[in-house]
């Protein structure tokens, strides 16, 4: 039977009870697409089911800023992250905006005729390269939280979706036709065009600390979300050994944005360690990720909730590594951020000032 998962097999969407329930139900009202899955492959795993939408809905949906610019923004990173499903997805929700002409230019691989339109999608692009000029924002700097939870949540969620789905994000890859696109955008308009109440999200995640908030959030949920995912996320660190850990920080530590060349293969030996090396795979290049690379890391003991939390692990890590270049140049740029709200930094991976503890989260193996 074809699916659309790769390498798990999550439990139909039906037989959800408690917080994974509470998610779909109010991505179905808020995002208004039955059990999407782009979520439903976390599902194994509820606290990054949960928080990965918190963020989502916290910028994209409730956040500050235009749906249409935020989406721009998203596209842009998913094609900097060679994602083809969420291009495909960005394009469909483009149409749902009522912006018709610029989803189908950019379904062309076309630059959107609006200068602004085609900042945004650039500065989303940009976002993949630690270190890179991103001043002046092509939004309004109050806009800020919205737009830069929308492209960290979209550097998470596309790591997830090129590691553990198909490409297509319609059966048969209908979205290659236009009319399909349309229609399927015309049927989301609704919901999409829609106000969302900020901070909905927030009854499905565990409490978070004000500390644990990025400075850049400002104070909104969009921060509560980011922390809640990344605290989350931190913990398939526990699936890897100290050295294996090592590795990973330090191939992140260096990484400039660039994707692997495809000649040679730069990543860790899959026999001698396997679990660095989907982190790492899933962290720069998750669209690599093969059975072999899983069957080797794989033992009776690594259920789906295992390689969910290792793949996402891997995936934090660059989200980690690019948010944590941005905030630094953002406090610099905009010190008031900085005293409005605690400076994040509480669960660096080896780019900020506090280290994550893999000893802390032993339950998730």
């Amino acid at each position: 039977m074809t699916t659309v998962f790769r390498h798990t097999e999550p439990l139909p969407p039906r037989s959800a009870t408690g917080t994974v329930a509470e998610a779909y139900a109010q991505i179905r009202h808020d995002f208004g697409i039955s059990d999407p899955s782009t979520f439903v492959v976390l599902s194994s795993t509820p606290e990054l089911l949960a928080s990965a939408w918190a963020l989502m809905r916290e910028s994209l949906i409730a956040g500050p800023g235009g749906r249409t610019g935020k989406e721009l923004v998203a596209l842009g990173v998913s094609l900097a992250n060679r994602c083809p499903f969420c291009v495909d997805a960005h394009t469909v929700l483009l149409h749902a905006t009522g912006d018709h002409a610029l989803a189908e230019r950019l379904a062309r691989g076309e630059t959107p005729a609006d200068e602004t339109h085609a900042r945004l999608v650039e500065w989303g692009r940009r976002t993949r390269e630690p270190g890179a000029p991103l001043e002046p924002y092509p939004f309004p700097s109050e806009d800020l939280p919205g737009y830069l939870g929308t492209a960290l949540s979209f550097h998470f969620i596309n790591r997830i979706a090129s590691a553990l789905l198909a490409e297509n994000l319609l059966p048969g890859g209908a979205q290659r036709f236009r009319a399909v696109r349309s229609v399927v955008g015309r049927s989301l308009a609704r919901t999409v065009r829609r106000t969302a109440r900020p901070g909905a999200s927030l009854m499905l995640l565990d409490p978070v600390d004000a500390g644990e908030s990025p400075a850049w959030a400002g104070g909104t949920p969009v921060g509560v979300a980011y922390a809640a995912l990344l605290r989350a996320a931190m913990r398939g660190a526990a699936l890897l050994g100290t050295d294996e850990h090592e590795v990973v920080e330090a191939a992140l530590q260096d990484w400039d944005g660039s994707h692997p060349p495809l000649t040679g293969d730069g990543f860790p030996d899959r026999r001698e360690h396997p679990g660095a090396r989907l982190a790492l795979l899933a962290a720069l290049a998750p669209y690599r990720i093969t059975e072999e690379d899983v069957a080797a890391w794989r033992t009776r003991e690594h259920s789906d909730h295992c390689l969910v939390h290792l793949v996402a692990y891997g995936a934090f890590v660059a989200v980690d590594r690019i948010e944590s270049s941005l905030s630094t140049r953002i406090t610099l740029e905009t010190p008031q951020l900085a005293q409005d709200t605690p400076g994040s930094g509480s669960f660096r991976n080896g780019v900020g000032t506090e280290r994550v503890d893999p000893s802390a989260s032993r339950r998730v193996v």
